[in-house]
């Protein structure tokens, strides 16, 4: 029987909320599973940044590697339907292929508090710059942290695009797990939680705890926020 078919209760918590963020950063209404060979399923989705944003659940999905409606999910989520219902395949809404899971080389750990700090002012920035058709290129295309290993001889940049996908989509949380907002002290993350940085030749990978962005590799040459 087609679907997605998850391990525990937690598992489609977790599904759940991909879903319902994923809805919310791309207007396209579709998201992309993938089986792994840890027994897991890759959620996937390309967030307005021109990012991808991806979380996994324990379970199995058929077909393996599946373009999903985003509204059917949601609403077999919502109920208790098994497996969960997928709607429509939907091939043609997804081009490109998804990064690999291996290949990529740690470079260091960022403060999840520094990014959550970055995230708002580049928010008021672009409150205070942003046109009709939202924050402008300029500002989402700056790399805002630099992260270099000095074992692996190698530099990774992260843009603004990066860091607002990964607030957008939830991903980093405070100490007891709660989304994090605007009005939320910094302090109320764990100081010492990270956020992993991993580079391949063509992607910056930024892991936080409750999901991962991937960030194409580009030399865009622009200004620090």
């Amino acid at each position: 029987m087609s679907g997605l078919i998850v391990a525990a209760a937690s598992d489609r918590g977790d599904a759940a909320a991909f879903v319902a963020r994923a809805s919310r950063v791309d207007d396209s209404g579709v998201i992309r599973l993938k089986q792994r060979t840890d027994g897991r399923v890759g959620l996937w989705v390309r967030t307005g940044f021109d990012v991808l944003a991806t979380r996994s659940v324990f379970g199995t999905v058929e077909p393996s590697d599946v373009v999903a409606d985003v509204g059917a999910m949601a609403a077999s989520l919502a109920g208790d339907d098994a497996p969960v219902a997928l709607g429509f395949a939907l091939p043609a809404a997804w081009r490109g292929a998804l990064p690999g899971v291996d290949g990529f080389t740690h470079l260091d750990d960022v403060p999840a508090r520094e990014l959550i700090d970055v995230a708002r002012r580049g928010t008021r920035v672009a409150r205070d710059e942003s046109g009709a058709l939202g924050p402008a290129s300029s500002l989402l295309d700056q790399e805002v942290i630099e992260v270099t290993s000095e074992a692996a001889a190698q530099t990774a940049a992260i843009t603004m695009r990066a860091v607002f996908a990964l607030t957008a989509m939830g991903f980093v949380r405070d100490a007891r797990g709660h989304e994090i907002s605007e009005d939320s002290p910094l302090e109320a993350i764990a100081e010492a939680e990270p956020v992993r940085v991993r580079v391949s030749p063509a992607w910056v990978r930024v892991d936080a705890r409750y999901g991962s962005v991937y960030q194409r590799q580009a030399v865009l040459g622009v200004s620090v926020l």
